[in-house]
């Protein structure tokens, strides 16, 4: 039985999304409060991998539950009181009773569990993902309250400037100019949408959506929109850097903090299965 979350947190205090020995992770603490509702040992496969510091409003993950699991999920969930239940019932019960192991006001919760569809894969599956990066400049002022998501930069920034960079930086393209790279994987990635705009607060809103990311890609467009936005870097230049394909120093990873993971996109349900395969025949070539 393979059940879908729905996940968010605060990544301030953990080490990151993936289990890592003697630290602090969001796979470990998901992993550990599903263990005590259905036993055994479960492991999460997540649709996006964040780093230390990292926060998500839309994570999505599966878990694979054997026998005994599903039937400890059955009977813990089986509350005759509220009348016959389904197995889809009681999977949706999963994202509280997870909720409830993790405590009142933890730093992370399942907002949603359910059965998943035929084909599901939470990291294969998924067609785009999309991240948002918040900027508090001298015009905006510092908000301590919002200081645990929001990257504070000491300049008047150029918000038209920055979205006209971002804008000129969509497409397909080979980003290894802004991102990390890690041996043997590409950094061909397709950037869908990258956009910035201030909210009410007057804070600088990135809007960065791509097929995949490979490591710091998205910190490093904004350090690059950042450069823009204070007069460091001219709007070709960042065309420029990226066709160059090597990192420079006037680019800047920015802070984790500042980054959020707010959705996951996948295909309609009768096409999840194709998606996955596709998926895995590309990273095998990779």
């Amino acid at each position: 039985m393979r059940i879908r979350l729905d996940i968010a947190y605060d990544g301030t205090h953990f080490r990151g999304w993936a289990r890592q020995p003697g630290l602090r992770t969001v796979q470990e603490t998901l992993e550990s409060s599903l263990a005590r509702v259905v036993g055994g040992d479960p492991r999460l496969v997540v649709a996006g991998r964040t780093d230390a510091g990292v926060h998500a409003t839309g994570q999505v993950a599966h878990v694979d539950l054997d026998e005994a699991q599903q039937q400890r999920m059955l009977a813990r969930h089986a509350r005759p009181s509220a009348g016959p239940q389904t197995t889809e019932d009681r999977a949706a019960a999963l994202a509280a009773r997870m909720t409830g192991v993790v405590g009142a006001y933890s730093d992370v919760a399942v907002h949603g569990s359910r059965l998943a569809a035929q084909g599901f894969d939470a990291r294969f599956s998924a067609v785009w993902r999309r991240y948002e990066y918040r900027i508090g400049d001298t015009e905006t002022g510092y908000d301590p309250l919002e200081r645990h998501r929001t990257t504070s930069v000491r300049a008047s920034l150029d918000a038209k400037a920055m979205d006209a960079a971002a804008r000129a930086l969509v497409g397909l393209h080979d980003f290894a100019a802004y991102c990390k790279p890690r041996e043997e994987a590409t950094t061909i990635r397709t950037l869908l949408e990258f956009d910035w705009h201030r909210d009410d607060a007057g804070v600088l809103v990135a809007n960065v959506k791509a097929d995949a990311f490979c490591h710091s890609m998205v910190r490093a467009l904004v350090g690059a929109c950042v450069a823009v936005g204070e007069g460091r870097l001219d709007i070709d230049d960042v065309v420029d850097i990226r066709d160059a394909r090597e990192r420079v120093p006037e680019v800047k990873v920015l802070a984790a903090r500042g980054l959020t993971l707010t959705e996951v996109g996948y295909p309609a349900d009768e096409l999840l299965a194709q998606r996955a395969e596709q998926t895995r025949a590309r990273r095998d070539r990779e």
